[in-house]
């Protein structure tokens, strides 16, 4: 098999947007670092990123050879591997303005432009990178435009969804006035980086497995998912946060989403199902293997008459053809002898007719 060539543009475009995100994270662990760590901050920093951009040299030009094709496997390799690198370098942010806060010693600060610049820059750059490995503008192995719009609307409840999760992830380094406990802290991001990292995936494998006969209202895998862990569980971390914690910087817009978003899929999943053939009920299909089980056990009682076939004794022929032969030689023999009798017979009374003709006349 032919490897199609890889789409250039698609190919720099990714490359430039996953290198930028992740030189922005690394100027804030930078700046978060001052005095005689930043060296070592910054040798660690270029050394993770010349590993990355080995794997990304590779990777990228593969997912830019599925460009026109329905194909997403290698998209989602490096949107993984993208994600992968790019939280373990958010964790040390957090963790660095976590210590900030301790070392403060104050109970209310207002939130930093710098905090609120990671939210901006992580709510910007992981739904255009997504959007770029998706592809939506490159569907043209998909022929009915109206295809192509069901698409890109799903893909758009996608983006929806990873800046909810980056919302309530952005919640742990934007200061509240009260800290909530680690272990909820714990929780809540790593909760937040496994949904980041397979979410995604799940949403491009639906449109791999398809190819280019695909049916999106049938692609059902990824809307169940987000539903049970994005819409329904995020919606319960901010109602406690809110109730228990006391944590008034909840979003009230991203939770009228998920209201929504709850509402919505739950109507698709019900006429989803009214769609779905009926499916013959157990009573039916009890009673037709009883039948069958009948049928079978009458068929093998049955006693089948094979047709008998009769072998004559043809060895006892030739002996009766030779006595045929030979009577009919016998009779050859007889036939021939009266003939030649009858034959005399009329040669002596021709000869008595002559003496008697010559003895007249004298």
């Amino acid at each position: 098999m032919v490897t199609p060539q890889p789409n250039k543009p698609h190919v720099c475009l990714t490359a430039v947007l996953i290198v930028t995100s992740l030189a922005l994270i690394d100027a804030y662990l930078v700046e978060q670092n001052p005095g005689s760590r930043r060296l070592a901050v910054c040798v660690t920093v270029l050394a993770s990123d010349a590993c990355f951009l080995v794997v990304l040299r590779y990777v990228a030009v593969w997912a830019g050879s599925e460009v026109h094709t329905a194909r997403r496997g290698y998209a989602m390799m490096l949107w993984f591997f993208y994600i992968f690198v790019l939280e373990i370098k958010v964790y040390f942010v957090y963790q660095n303005y976590k210590s900030q806060d301790t070392a403060a010693g104050v109970e209310v600060v207002d939130v930093g432009v710098s905090r609120r610049g990671l939210t901006l820059l992580l709510s910007i750059c992981m739904p255009i990178v997504f959007v770029t490995l998706a592809a939506i503008d490159h569907l043209e192995y998909l022929r009915p435009y109206k295809k192509r719009e069901e698409i890109r609307s799903r893909l758009f409840w996608v983006v929806l969804d990873l800046l909810d999760v980056v919302d309530v992830q952005a919640n742990l380094w934007e200061l509240q006035s009260e800290g909530l406990p680690l272990w909820v802290e714990g929780l809540m991001f790593f909760y937040c980086y496994i949904l980041l990292l397979v979410l995604p995936c799940v949403s491009l494998s639906e449109i791999s497995m398809q190819g280019v006969n695909i049916v999106p209202h049938k692609m059902m895998l990824y809307p169940i998912l987000s539903l049970a862990t994005i819409n329904i569980i995020t919606l319960l971390i901010r109602t406690g946060n809110l109730l228990v914690y006391g944590d008034i910087r909840v979003s009230g817009i991203m939770m009228g989403k998920n209201v929504i978003a709850i509402l919505m899929k739950s109507c698709s999943l019900l006429q989803y199902r009214k769609h779905q053939p009926a499916a013959p009920p157990a009573d039916r299909g009890a009673e037709i293997q009883k039948n069958s089980q009948e049928e079978v056990q009458v068929y093998a009682g049955q006693h089948v008459g094979l047709p008998r076939v009769v072998i004559e004794d043809f060895t006892s022929i030739p002996e009766e053809e030779e006595e045929d032969e030979e009577g009919e030689e016998g009779g050859d023999d007889a036939s021939q002898q009266e003939v030649s009798l009858n034959g005399d017979e009329i040669k002596e009374g021709e000869t008595q007719l002559k003496r008697r003709d010559t003895t007249g006349l004298g």
